[in-house]
């Protein structure tokens, strides 16, 4: 077999890895069994762990284009004439995605900052959502003392209803962002437990990735 010939069944390779674990994350998370990745794409083991041999190597190819569409929710949202509207757009965004994809569900309980893309991305995402989340708290609809950490529990809780309402996920998964966006209107504020901090959420979301496996 010539190189050209090798080049392109490692291309073709990887590319039926890469579909097979949307296919399977998306099922069954970020957690989902590489063995079945395989045999889904029915690819030898070994070729899959020759060609990512860590978990968070496939993640990142599997799930950069879909952090995109987070970064991509983020700046329509900026864009909106209302600022609460265009808060309120990205949670509900991003909230979809998660119905959809039960990796991508997963991905906002977890620290994949090893990633060099999926860091980069992230950090955009969070950029424009501090930029969010000040301009509704400017206009006066936003309570005074949200946080990023707000939207970030938001999304874990709603990546456990995803998780586990199964045929009910979509009308309880809408129910629950509604409800919850309720309760950040400025409006709607009461005295109350302040959110956690960013470096305690940080923790366990690393904590998290290290019992999946993703961190050595």
């Amino acid at each position: 077999m010539t190189r050209a010939s090798l080049r392109a069944d490692a291309a073709r390779n990887r590319a039926v890895l890469v579909t097979a674990a949307r296919e399977v994350m998306a099922e069954r998370g970020l957690e989902a069994p590489l063995d079945e990745i395989a045999r889904r794409a029915d690819i030898g083991n070994a070729t899959l762990y020759r060609r990512f041999p860590r978990r968070l190597d496939l993640i990142a190819a599997v799930f950069a284009d879909r952090m995109a569409e987070h970064a991509r929710a983020v700046a329509a949202a900026l864009e909106a004439d209302d600022p609460w509207d265009g808060f309120r757009g990205y949670v509900e965004a991003a909230a979809e995605l998660q119905l959809h994809d039960r990796g991508i569900a997963d991905l906002v309980t977890m620290d994949v900052s090893a990633a060099a893309d999926m860091k980069a991305l992230r950090e955009q995402t969070f950029r424009g959502l501090v930029e969010l989340i000040e301009g509704a708290q400017a206009a006066g609809a936003l309570r005074a003392d949200a946080t990023p950490e707000d939207v970030l529990v938001i999304l874990q809780a709603n990546a456990g209803v995803v998780t586990r309402a199964h045929a009910a996920a979509r009308d309880a998964s809408q129910r629950l962002i509604h409800v919850l966006l309720d309760g950040l209107r400025a409006e709607a504020a009461t005295s109350g437990p302040a959110p956690p901090s960013a470096r305690r959420m940080r923790a366990a979301m690393r904590e998290h990735s290290r019992r999946a496996g993703l961190l050595n």
